[in-house]
């Protein structure tokens, strides 16, 4: 990346910040050149400069910038391993709590969510546990509500349903129509969804599990810190954080509030 280059990705990202509110100057550099790249190929443009002129003046391009920004990949029960130790090691400990909040950050289109759902009914504590699912991207949000998802994924997480432990048929969750499938709505009866921007916005309330899994990658050293305090200070005393198989504590702030409740699995608590 030349000077010029990296002086119009600073100045773009100043513009939406100023016109629109959303924030992502500090978003890794690496991930941001890549999106904006993307998006200008898109839009048949020969420079981020003239995206930026662009964006702007129609917010249609502004809302697909969005939509290259956020983070996407996602599937039923992903990473099977994680699930698995949340059922035998997470739920014992919070299964005789009043109540269970829930805060599943980065959503995308709700199939972890759906996931956690499932797990949590088929140990019996979905009655009493609200979960908060949020997103970035509105138009994702919108899907994840639907609760409905191509057929030809079925396959793989049925797989990954069994690995992570699954006790019933996960057939039993949906309903097959031509090439969709349509989760029953009882999974979403206890679940909100909500636009929430890591960057700018604040905590709005207290949990007593945080999920974000592979959000923190591609924020800076310095973001990545100022999400961490927001997670601290949304978690319980005793709260549970779950991040990515490449994320971590280690060198933020707050390195030394947590313990490792499942190294693998990069599980935390919260224990100050």
């Amino acid at each position: 990346m030349d000077e010029i280059e990296k002086i119009e990705i600073d100045l773009l990202l100043e513009a939406v910040y100023r016109y629109y509110g959303y924030d992502f100057r500090n978003y890794a550099l690496p991930f941001v050149q890549r999106r904006i790249s993307h998006r200008v190929r898109k839009e048949n443009l020969k420079s981020i400069s003239a995206l930026q002129e662009v964006i702007l003046r129609d917010p249609m391009v502004m809302r697909d910038l969005i939509s290259d920004f956020s983070i996407n990949v996602t599937e039923m029960f992903r990473d099977p391993t994680f699930f698995k130790s949340f059922r035998t090691k997470v739920i014992p400990v919070i299964r005789d709590y009043p109540e269970i909040r829930i805060w599943h950050v980065g959503c995308s289109s709700g199939e972890e969510v759906y996931s956690m759902a499932i797990l949590l009914h088929e140990e019996g504590l979905y009655e009493k546990t609200r979960i908060f699912a949020t997103d970035l991207n509105a138009t994702m949000l919108e899907k994840a509500k639907q609760g409905n998802f191509p057929l030809d994924g079925m396959q793989r997480y049925t797989k990954n349903y069994i690995e992570a432990g699954g006790k019933r048929a996960f057939s039993e969750y949906y309903k097959a129509v031509d090439d969709q499938v349509f989760f029953h709505s009882y999974l979403q009866k206890n679940v909100v969804f909500a636009q929430h921007n890591l960057v700018t916005d604040h905590s709005f309330n207290e949990f007593d599990i945080i999920i974000c899994r592979n959000v923190l990658i591609y924020f800076n050293k310095r973001l990545q810190n100022d999400v961490h305090k927001l997670f601290y200070d949304s978690l319980s005393v005793s709260g549970f954080l779950g991040l990515g198989n490449r994320e971590g504590i280690k060198f933020t702030s707050y390195e030394n509030c947590y313990g490792e409740f499942d190294a693998t699995e990069k599980l935390f608590r919260k224990f100050k």
